[in-house]
């Protein structure tokens, strides 16, 4: 229930001993199949998936990248604000991002740039995400490429951006073309739910959470329903028994954002899918971008400038 817890370019071409040796203790089975795996908690061209001027095609065969894992799982169907996130096992070091980063590519018709993220989970250097100059468009088909061993094909889904606003206590949630108002309770004063654009990483119908792990002592210990993760450091937007009394008219969670009991909680989560946008407004602090997928929270040329190609 709380917000915080529980919140130089190498010129050489690179070998996939080379690439084991830069991300140490990988295995040879690694290296043959790229360490493939989806995991979920980060002006191009269709073809390279960067902003930058339209590049030459590059003849030179994409190199294992031994220990990378991308987020999203080959035939997904995901929400428009999904960002795609290659993660490694061992931090790549600054002078090596460039040529990692052209060993990624994006296939789908949507401008683009991959940049460098600082994982709440990882160190630097370990998470590089791609994301589109804005939303994803529903229904565009995209084919993702991590080096010579890891491919996935997804599909974006139908458009679903839901809005909190923490001063009226109400989610406006909009989706293909409707929309409606659901009262909500968000964090209390001085345990304020993150302020900014956050996706959803996964659901759970159920989710043990401890105030002990964010720091609130023995507030509370139990399970809470129809989960749904926004944030590595523990913000979910879930069912709350509180929201009976206080939704629609006061803010009294710690830190995560409450749906009543009945009806509304389990209906927004059985609609909601991994990639789907929830927006915070009116709240103090905004989320940090590697606190779950906080991408959207830089404007296009901040994104940009994370890349190490530009």
């Amino acid at each position: 229930m709380g917000r915080r817890g529980g919140r130089g370019r190498a010129v050489r071409a690179w070998s996939a001993a080379a690439l084991c040796a830069l991300l140490a203790g990988c295995s040879a089975q690694a290296v043959a199949d790229g360490g493939g795996g989806g995991r979920g908690p980060g002006g191009g061209t269709a073809a390279t998936g960067t902003a930058a001027a339209r590049p030459k095609p590059s003849t030179t065969p994409p190199e294992p990248l031994p220990g990378a894992h991308v987020n999203i799982a080959d035939g997904q169907t995901v929400g428009v604000g999904m960002p795609v996130s290659v993660t490694f096992d061992r931090p790549v070091p600054v002078a090596e991002r460039a040529h990692v980063e052209r060993q990624l590519k994006v296939s789908a018709k949507v401008e683009g740039s991959w940049g460098w993220v600082k994982d709440r989970n990882l160190a630097d250097g370990q998470r590089v995400d791609f994301r589109p100059r804005t939303y994803w468009k529903p229904g565009t088909a995209v084919t993702v490429r991590a080096g010579a061993g890891i491919t996935r094909h997804f599909t974006v889904g139908r458009s679903l951006v839901a809005t909190v606003d923490v001063r009226t206590h109400f989610m406006t949630l909009e989706t293909a073309g409707s929309s409606r108002r659901v009262p909500i309770t968000a964090g209390a004063p001085g345990m304020d739910t993150w302020n900014g654009t956050m996706v959803v990483s996964d659901k759970a119908s159920k989710v043990f959470m401890d105030s002990r792990s964010v720091g609130f002592g023995d507030a509370y210990a139990d399970y809470y329903y129809y989960a749904v993760h926004l944030t590595a450091s523990g913000t979910y937007l879930h069912q709350n028994p509180k929201a009976n009394i206080y939704g629609g008219r006061q803010n009294v969670t710690h830190g995560c954002v409450g749906l009543a009991t009945g009806g509304p909680a389990k209906r927004f989560f059985d609609e909601v899918i991994p990639g789907d946008v929830v927006k915070v407004v009116g709240s103090r602090d905004t989320v940090a971008v590697g606190n779950g997928y906080g991408d959207w929270n830089l404007d296009w040329d901040q994104w940009r400038a994370t890349s190490a190609l530009h």
